[in-house]
């Protein structure tokens, strides 16, 4: 829920647009806008995993 204080409409948009973006909501509208062949789509989710797994094996850096 985005609350608006003292009416700044174009702040609490962009707190919105951002929380949107963060959830992955837009990207997910345009992959379901058409129809994806099964092996497109198995070929996409495996890729998916792959990222995924590859970024929870990064080492986690601290800055100094």
């Amino acid at each position: 829920m985005i609350k608006v204080y003292e009416n700044q409409l174009e702040r609490a948009l962009k707190v919105l647009k951002r929380q949107i973006a963060k959830e992955g909501l837009l990207k997910e509208l345009k992959r379901r806008s058409f129809y994806e062949k099964p092996s497109v789509k198995r070929k996409r989710k495996q890729k998916d995993a792959r990222r995924k797994r590859l970024r929870a094996e990064r080492p986690v850096q601290f800055e100094m």
